[in-house]
C-alpha cells in the first residue's frame, strides 16, 4: 500500500493540485460513487481505506494488461502507482521500454511525467520502488485536513501507520 503514502488521506473533499474534486486516497468523480463534487461530511479512515481498495483494482488490471514482462512485487508495485496518478500506463514510454526489455530505460522514464511541479517527489520514489526496491513510505500515510472551500491544510497534516488496519483487511 505504498501508493496511500504517495496519495495522502483527506476524509472531506478537497480539490488536488490540478483543481479536480477528491477525497479518501486520491478518490475522483472519475472513478465512480462517492462524487467528491457533491459529497459533504466526512467519511471514516476505514470508508476512506475501502473506497481506495475499491478504486484501484482497475488501474492493476490495466497494468497487467499492458506490460508483457515479468515483474517484481515492487516493478509493479511502481506502475501501479505511476498509473493510479497519471492514467497513462498504455501510452507512457517507460511502459513500452519495460516490455522491449530496458528496465534501466523504462525506470528513467518516470522521471518524464513531472507535471504539476510538486508530483517531481512522487516521480522520484516511484523510480526508486521500480529500479531498486526501495519502499520510502513502510506503511505510513499522512491524514491532512481540508476547510470547506477544498483547500488542504498542510498544517494539518500527521503521519499515521497503517499496517495494522492494512494487515486485518483483506487485500
Amino acid at each position: 500500500m505504498e501508493l496511500i503514502g504517495h496519495e495522502a488521506i483527506v476524509l472531506s473533499r478537497y480539490r488536488d493540485s490540478v483543481g479536480v474534486w477528491t477525497i479518501g486516497v486520491g478518490h475522483t468523480r472519475a472513478a465512480g460513487l462517492p462524487d467528491p463534487q457533491t459529497f459533504r461530511g466526512e467519511m471514516s479512515l476505514t470508508e476512506s481505506i475501502e473506497l481506495f481498495r475499491r478504486d484501484i483494482g482497475p488501474y492493476e488490471e490495466a497494468v497487467r494488461r499492458a506490460v508483457r514482462v515479468p515483474l517484481a512485487q515492487t516493478e509493479f508495485d511502481a506502475l501501479v502507482s505511476f498509473h493510479f496518478n497519471t492514467g497513462a500506463i498504455a501510452r507512457a514510454a517507460l511502459t513500452r521500454s519495460l516490455n522491449a526489455g530496458d528496465h534501466a530505460k523504462a525506470a528513467a522514464a518516470f522521471l518524464n511525467w513531472r507535471r504539476p511541479p510538486e508530483i517531481l517527489a512522487r516521480r522520484r520514489k516511484e523510480q526508486q520502488l521500480f529500479a531498486k526496491g526501495t519502499y520510502a513510505n513502510d506503511g505510513r500515510a499522512r491524514l491532512i485536513r481540508a476547510d470547506a472551500a477544498g483547500r488542504l491544510l498542510p498544517r494539518t497534516a500527521k503521519t499515521l501507520d497503517l499496517t495494522p488496519m492494512l494487515k486485518a483487511q483483506p487485500q
